[in-house]
Protein backbone atom coordinates (compact mmCIF):
# COMPACT_ATOMS: atom_id res chain seq x y z
CA UNK A 1 0.00 0.00 0.00
CA UNK A 2 1.20 3.22 -0.86
CA UNK A 3 2.00 6.00 1.63
CA UNK A 4 -0.80 9.33 1.57
CA UNK A 5 1.24 12.82 0.87
CA UNK A 6 0.58 13.35 4.28
CA UNK A 7 2.79 10.72 5.61
CA UNK A 8 5.36 11.44 3.09
CA UNK A 9 4.89 15.38 4.73
CA UNK A 10 5.44 13.77 8.00
CA UNK A 11 8.60 11.75 7.23
CA UNK A 12 10.08 15.12 5.26
CA UNK A 13 10.35 13.71 1.43
CA UNK A 14 7.89 16.17 0.43
CA UNK A 15 8.17 19.69 2.19
CA UNK A 16 6.06 21.88 4.01
CA UNK A 17 5.92 25.13 5.94
CA UNK A 18 5.60 23.12 9.42
CA UNK A 19 4.19 25.60 12.03
CA UNK A 20 3.65 22.76 15.01
CA UNK A 21 5.52 19.38 15.82
CA UNK A 22 5.09 17.26 18.71
CA UNK A 23 5.24 13.19 19.25
CA UNK A 24 2.11 12.59 18.13
CA UNK A 25 0.95 15.39 15.36
CA UNK A 26 2.16 17.79 12.66
CA UNK A 27 0.38 20.69 11.95
CA UNK A 28 1.28 22.46 8.33
CA UNK A 29 -0.01 25.81 6.17
CA UNK A 30 -1.84 24.29 2.90
CA UNK A 31 -0.47 25.04 -0.51
CA UNK A 32 -3.92 25.96 -1.91
CA UNK A 33 -5.34 28.02 1.05
CA UNK A 34 -8.92 28.65 1.03
CA UNK A 35 -8.82 31.38 4.00
CA UNK A 36 -5.89 33.49 4.70
CA UNK A 37 -5.49 31.19 7.06
CA UNK A 38 -5.23 27.82 6.46
CA UNK A 39 -3.05 24.90 8.43
CA UNK A 40 -4.08 21.68 8.33
CA UNK A 41 -3.11 19.51 11.61
CA UNK A 42 -2.90 15.54 11.25
CA UNK A 43 -1.54 12.70 13.74
CA UNK A 44 1.51 10.94 12.66
CA UNK A 45 -0.25 7.59 12.88
CA UNK A 46 -1.98 7.01 9.87
CA UNK A 47 -5.68 6.81 10.42
CA UNK A 48 -7.51 7.01 7.22
CA UNK A 49 -10.48 8.96 8.02
CA UNK A 50 -12.77 9.63 11.71
CA UNK A 51 -15.08 6.98 10.76
CA UNK A 52 -11.48 4.76 10.74
CA UNK A 53 -10.92 5.86 13.76
CA UNK A 54 -11.40 3.25 16.80
CA UNK A 55 -11.73 3.25 20.89
CA UNK A 56 -7.82 3.24 21.02
CA UNK A 57 -7.16 6.24 19.01
CA UNK A 58 -9.20 8.66 21.74
CA UNK A 59 -5.78 10.55 22.62
CA UNK A 60 -4.28 11.47 19.67
CA UNK A 61 -8.02 12.33 18.54
CA UNK A 62 -8.06 14.40 21.82
CA UNK A 63 -5.02 15.91 21.02
CA UNK A 64 -5.58 16.94 17.61
CA UNK A 65 -8.41 19.18 18.49
CA UNK A 66 -6.87 20.50 21.84
CA UNK A 67 -3.63 21.29 19.78
CA UNK A 68 -5.61 22.97 16.29
CA UNK A 69 -7.30 25.17 19.18
CA UNK A 70 -3.74 25.99 20.40
CA UNK A 71 -1.96 26.16 16.77
CA UNK A 72 -5.06 28.67 15.82
CA UNK A 73 -4.56 30.88 18.92
CA UNK A 74 -0.71 30.91 17.71
CA UNK A 75 -2.04 31.89 13.98
CA UNK A 76 -3.57 34.95 15.73
CA UNK A 77 -7.22 33.73 15.53
CA UNK A 78 -8.26 33.57 18.85
CA UNK A 79 -10.20 36.44 18.75
CA UNK A 80 -11.87 36.92 15.77
CA UNK A 81 -12.28 33.29 15.78
CA UNK A 82 -11.67 30.41 13.29
CA UNK A 83 -13.34 27.49 11.82
CA UNK A 84 -11.92 23.97 12.33
CA UNK A 85 -13.20 21.27 9.81
CA UNK A 86 -12.43 17.28 9.67
CA UNK A 87 -13.54 15.88 6.16
CA UNK A 88 -14.69 12.34 5.55
CA UNK A 89 -14.89 10.45 2.87
CA UNK A 90 -14.86 11.92 -1.09
CA UNK A 91 -18.66 13.29 -1.01
CA UNK A 92 -17.29 14.98 2.42
CA UNK A 93 -14.85 16.43 0.61
CA UNK A 94 -12.08 14.17 1.52
CA UNK A 95 -8.98 14.60 -0.49
CA UNK A 96 -6.38 12.75 0.91
CA UNK A 97 -6.82 9.39 2.63
CA UNK A 98 -5.01 10.99 6.06
CA UNK A 99 -7.48 11.89 9.07
CA UNK A 100 -6.83 15.62 9.47
CA UNK A 101 -8.38 18.92 10.61
CA UNK A 102 -8.35 22.09 8.53
CA UNK A 103 -7.99 25.49 10.33
CA UNK A 104 -9.39 28.21 8.15
CA UNK A 105 -9.64 31.70 9.64
CA UNK A 106 -8.57 35.47 8.55
CA UNK A 107 -11.42 36.21 7.05
CA UNK A 108 -15.44 35.90 8.08
CA UNK A 109 -16.60 32.44 6.97
CA UNK A 110 -19.70 32.22 5.32
CA UNK A 111 -22.51 29.04 6.72
CA UNK A 112 -24.10 27.21 5.15
CA UNK A 113 -19.91 26.23 4.06
CA UNK A 114 -20.94 24.83 0.92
Amino acid sequence: MSRTLFEKIIAREIPAEIVYEDSQLLAFKDIKPQAPVHILIVPKKPIPRIAEAGQWDYQVLGQLLLRAAEVAHEAGLGESGYRLVINNGPDGGESVPHLHCHILGGRKLAWPPG
